[in-house]
């Protein structure tokens, strides 16, 4: 009259390595897909590089005068 317990069975789920056609749509276009992201970005990609770009320049400009300034 009790409750009888019930065994479950656990279903795994895995992928066949001989099976190539799933992970396709990630490649697919895969040019047109990053002209796209950079085209529709490009806005944001400088305001984040350009100060990044500017400091290492500057930063390698001053080391380089540093170094030619002890030289002598």
């Amino acid at each position: 009259m009790g409750k009888q317990p019930v065994r479950m069975r656990a279903v795994v789920y895995a992928l066949s390595p001989f099976q190539q056609k799933i992970m396709s749509g990630l490649w697919k276009d895969l040019p047109e897909k990053i002209s796209h992201k950079v085209s529709e970005n490009w806005i944001s990609a400088t305001l984040l590089l350009a100060p990044l770009v500017g400091t290492y320049t500057y930063v390698q400009n001053y080391k380089e005068k540093e170094k030619l300034a002890h030289r002598y």
